[in-house]
């Protein structure tokens, strides 16, 4: 009988393995071995695509006459200074001793990616290929994958799938850069000044991003300020003063009035004056109670994490980068301390959700968690969670959400401090959500001066429930919440439905018991003066979650949940996306806030792409593409058919391109927006 041959993706993972099988394994050079198994690893990719001089070398001068570039048969070739490891994992792969190969690259697209392209060039044959899926690199989990390991073949649509996406990227990226930076390259250069050419960098969905970004920016620039006045009253309730806020209403004076803004303003100070004046007469005035309902309100715990949550999460708390969530979190999967990271599932697996409670005891070796660990064991608080929101297995595609496994707690000794404020944020949500609803009651009070009306909301915590969880031992003060539910402060641009939280019971008492027509005493009424503001830039965080909805930021979180379509890249590759184009200087994030503002060759590329290519801008169109990749990983859409509609778009842009004449217009653009950069460059 043969010998088995574990490849992982890197080093640490290997290792894991080896640990997992309980085998005594001797070091060799790039690979473990014993007399039952080896076990080598990639070092992440080991072969890369061939540039396109390779193929011909005429083909590295640039020129328009050349494109479009799209090879009949693509060529690879190993990665120079990867070239020793491959080597080694190429002969292992062939070793006439070597009858199974177990894959243990990372469980999704990319992990399969990297394997599939050693294996093509290392030409391996005859020997049985099975695919270790798994979501954790605790021991049961590892052996549980080597266990029930697949046939490699179950994984080809997979396969299929990371080599189309790594050929759009390759084509969209060496066509469009070519024929972008030969049409207008030279133009950009000289307008910048620039002390060395660079080239015109384009990506299927780097440009996309960098559209999001220009776009947000401009409207912030044309946004024009517009003030308005609302109304308010004091309102005196036994010994204490409530505020309430008019509202236009049927019975108003101001019922379909073009003097309001919104329902609850005036666009001018003299409207809001002219309000006043007129329920002023005889003060303090008299009001009524027109209403008084009382409610129950409940709030769930939040869906579990998955990468583009924590990450928004992270920049929120952090004020950290995608890019470093990802490595933060990476670390601590690979300490056996969560699962899988890159992830979009937001919920548990059915199978998973049958023994959480593993997870939960693990935890409660943890003195910070012990107490809520230990409430929900013997309150059998996790029992149903299977039946729950919480779990959906149709919501899964590769791996469920992000999770602490309860286990390799003893590596938390190590960590950083800011790995460990990552590993509580996701501990505190997987607790919270077996917990019960917070439990709020709600008073809402309409009160009548003459015709006019003024609303006043209350709301008042009742039962913690979840919220019990949810108190961050990094918040800097006592009666800060450090919690990510929030969203980010913003002047808001009206009022409509603001409650006030009261802690003080004996007040909602004494509203919610006022009786319809009741008489109260309007002691005052003031102006409050509002401006409306432009919209919000996005920061590192805020933009993976857009890229996550297609390029819509949608803040509440609840309704992010809801509206799950295709994204723009994928959550293994969207923290990476904006780092690239920072680095390339086309978009600059703010370290302290990670507020991302476009660069002037960042926007002048811009104007070259909507000028050109707009179709690249476009992010709907951009998800159409990753959803055709994740058609072809499911197999209901063919890889030749996803390549010919490629190919199509890749001839017709070019085609498109070489055919304008708008250098001239562009240069107008140019100007429009240097005007923008003047004065930080005088800064510097």
């Amino acid at each position: 009988m043969g010998k088995a041959l574990f490849i992982a993706e890197k080093p640490s993972v290997a290792k894991q393995f080896a640990e997992a099988m309980d085998l005594n394994m001797a070091n060799r050079d790039g690979y473990l071995e014993c007399d039952k198994a080896i076990v080598t690893w990639c070092v992440g990719h080991l072969i890369t695509m061939s540039y396109p001089e390779v193929y011909d070398p005429a083909l590295k001068k640039w020129s328009l006459d050349t494109l479009p570039f799209i090879p009949k048969e693509w060529k690879y070739e190993v990665i120079p200074n990867a070239a020793k490891q491959y080597n080694t994992v190429a002969s292992l792969l062939n070793r006439e001793d070597v009858d199974t190969i177990y894959v243990c690259t990372d469980s999704g697209r990319e992990g399969e990616y990297i394997y599939r392209l050693v294996d093509q060039e290392a030409h391996v044959t005859g020997k049985t290929k099975k695919r270790v899926w798994i979501d954790s690199q605790t021991k049961d989990e590892i052996l549980r994958g080597i266990r029930e390991a697949k046939d490699l073949s179950e994984y080809d649509n997979l396969s299929a799938s990371a080599y189309l996406r790594a050929k759009e990227d390759y084509l969209m990226g060496i066509n469009f850069s070519r024929l972008l930076s030969l049409k207008y390259g030279y133009d950009v250069h000289e307008f910048l000044k620039a002390d060395k050419y660079v080239a015109v960098s384009v990506g299927r969905v780097m440009t996309c991003v960098l559209g999001m970004v220009v776009r947000r920016e401009r409207e912030i620039r044309d946004f024009k300020k517009t003030s308005f006045y609302r109304v308010m009253s004091d309102i005196a309730i036994s010994d204490v003063n409530i505020t309430g806020e008019w509202k236009v209403t049927e019975q108003s004076a101001y019922y379909n009035s073009t003097a309001l803004y919104k329902e609850n303003g005036f666009k001018e100070r003299k409207d809001a004056e002219a309000l006043i004046a007129s329920l002023s007469v005889n003060m303090p005035a008299e009001g009524t109670v027109l209403s008084v309902t009382r409610k129950k309100d409940k709030k769930n715990a939040p869906l579990l994490y998955n990468l583009a949550e924590l990450q928004n999460a992270c920049s929120k708390m952090f004020k950290i980068s995608p890019d470093q969530t990802l490595e933060v979190v990476q670390e601590l999967y690979e300490k056996k301390l969560v699962t899988y990271p890159r992830t979009d599932a937001r919920v548990l697996s059915s199978a998973i959700a049958k023994e959480i409670d593993k997870n939960i005891t693990g935890l409660s070796g943890m003195s910070t968690f012990k107490p809520f660990c230990d409430k929900i064991l013997s309150e059998n608080l996790y029992k149903g969670i299977e039946k729950s929101r919480y779990t959906d297995d149709k919501q899964i595609t590769d791996h469920y959400a992000i999770i602490p496994t309860g286990q390799g707690l003893s590596a938390l000794k190590g960590l950083s401090e800011l790995k460990l404020n990552v590993y509580e944020t996701i501990v505190r949500r997987f607790l919270a959500v077996f917990y019960p609803p917070a439990e709020y009651t709600k008073v809402s009070l309409v009160t009548g001066v003459k015709d006019e009306s003024f609303f006043t909301n209350f709301k008042m915590l009742k039962e913690k429930g979840y919220l019990e969880v949810m108190d961050y031992s990094f918040a800097k003060k006592k009666d800060e919440k450090a919690s990510d539910e929030k969203t980010e402060d913003k002047q808001k641009d009206n009022s409509d439905n603001e409650e006030i939280e009261i802690s003080d019971d004996s007040l909602l008492e004494t509203v919610a018991s006022l009786k319809k027509g009741s008489k109260l005493s309007v002691t005052a009424f003031s102006i409050k003066e509002g401006e409306t503001s432009p919209p919000s830039r996005y920061t590192s965080g805020s933009m993976v979650l857009a890229m996550e909805n297609a390029g819509k930021l949608i803040e509440d979180e609840e309704l992010r949940a809801q509206i799950k379509g295709s994204g723009i890249g994928t959550s293994a590759t969207r923290a990476e996306i904006i780092s690239k184009l920072e680095r390339i200087g086309y978009i600059f994030i703010n370290k302290k806030t990670q507020v991302i503002t476009p660069g002037q060759r960042g926007e002048m590329v811009y104007d070259v792409v909507y000028a050109s290519i707009k179709a690249l801008l476009n992010p709907e169109l951009t998800a159409s593409w990753e959803k055709g990749l994740t058609q072809v990983a499911e197999g209901s859409l063919s890889a030749d058919e996803y390549m010919e509609k490629l190919s199509n778009f890749i001839v017709n842009m070019t085609k498109a391109v070489k055919g304008i004449d708008n250098r001239a217009a562009l240069k107008n653009c140019y100007r429009n927006t240097a005007a923008f950069y003047k004065k930080s460059k005088a800064k510097k």
